[in-house]
């Protein structure tokens, strides 16, 4: 521990004290509740979950409650407490293709099967400040109910040949990267890992990068879908898959340009994107950056930010980054005063050498 810091326990005290009255606020206005964060913060819940590796929105509510809409102090709360809890096993791989659809929309076809569903969405709103507070009334439509299950629209592509084909099971058994490091070069599996839980807003600049021609992209949205997934275990006990509960997912797959050449012919490639809760501009991010970063294995050049994996996989992780730069802030007084002290060496042996004396910035003096 820093000395500094040992010695400013009291200082520490009363700081956390001043946290928690200015986290609280004016005392006069009711505490907010958890289940107005969960149900009225929703994407901000979802987000906190995705980069908290932690599906559970009624801590990821707690996390920005306490963080005090910090989000990714939120994140940095959700993954700690992550740390601490047991492990009891892995369910079986999600089956996207049986979401309970709610939002489902295609930028590559007007006519899908089972149509589009626009949903909830901010896309055909207008950006404007609704001042009006008062909640306006829910009606209820009598639309046909959706379908149960939906065809992919990919499917449309891949019974003309004319997309990469993706063999179900053939994918080997992935590291689970939160119990093991992060080695280079990273697999696919990998590196799709870390990208779900990547900083939005990394991964979000990276993938509009690609969009600007650092990187060989022409991405189409593909299909873009958001519902209810089944998750399923089998335990060892038993000896049989049985479901313990769904969860809502943002599932992105990306249509990007032709590839062809030594043997293969000219096809379109995939890039995908997969986040807990409604993260549309997550998921779409992932899948433009998944796409970028499979340059080696489509051989094709290798020259954009996002296409370098090593870049992009160790600096989208938006814990280690806050921790990272926010370390600054703790006293670090004997390093400069080393890096200082250094200095006026070297200053001082630079005047000996041109016969000039160091002046110091204010008052013409000696340091």
């Amino acid at each position: 521990m820093y000395v500094a810091v040992k010695g400013g326990e009291q200082a520490i005290a009363r700081s956390l004290e001043l946290l928690a009255e200015a986290r609280r606020g004016d005392t006069a206005v009711p505490e907010l509740e958890l289940a107005q964060i969960r149900e009225q913060l929703r994407l901000g819940v979802a987000r906190v979950m995705q980069e908290g590796s932690l599906y559970d929105e009624e801590l990821a509510a707690l996390a920005i409650r306490q963080a005090a809409g910090d989000m990714l102090e939120a994140i940095f709360l959700l993954r700690a407490y992550r740390t601490t809890l047991p492990r009891f096993g892995y369910t079986q791989p999600l089956d996207t293709t049986a979401m309970r659809v709610r939002r489902r929309v295609s930028g590559t076809f007007k006519d899908i099967p089972g149509g589009q569903v626009l949903g909830p969405t901010y896309d055909y709103t207008q950006r404007l400040l609704e001042f009006d507070t008062t909640t306006p009334a829910v009606v209820k439509s009598a639309e046909t109910p959706l379908p149960s299950n939906m065809p992919r629209v990919l499917d449309l592509l891949d019974a003309e040949a004319l997309i990469e084909r993706i063999d179900a099971g053939s994918d080997p058994e992935p590291m689970d990267l939160t119990r093991e490091p992060l080695m280079f070069p990273a697999d696919r599996a990998t590196r799709l890992q870390n990208l779900a839980r990547g900083d939005e807003g990394f991964l979000l600049s990276m993938a509009y990068s690609t969009q600007r021609g650092y990187a060989e992209s022409h991405p189409f949205a593909g299909e873009i879908r958001m519902g209810e997934v089944d998750v399923v275990v089998c335990p060892e006990e038993l000896g049989f898959a049985i479901e313990i509960g769904a969860v809502t997912l943002t599932e992105c797959q990306m249509i990007n340009q032709f590839h062809g050449g030594n043997g293969v012919p000219p096809q379109f490639t995939r890039g995908y994107g997969l986040s807990m809760g409604e993260g549309e501009r997550k998921a779409m991010s992932m899948a433009l950056v998944d796409r970028a970063l499979r340059c080696d294995e489509l051989a094709e050049p290798s020259y954009a930010p996002a296409q370098n994996q090593e870049f992009v996989l160790s600096h989208s992780d938006s814990v280690e980054a806050s921790g990272f730069v926010q370390h600054l802030k703790l006293p670090h007084y004997v390093d400069f005063q080393a890096e200082l002290s250094l200095l006026r060496t070297l200053a001082a042996q630079h005047a000996t050498d041109t016969d000039e004396q160091p002046l110091s910035a204010a008052g013409g003096q000696r340091p």
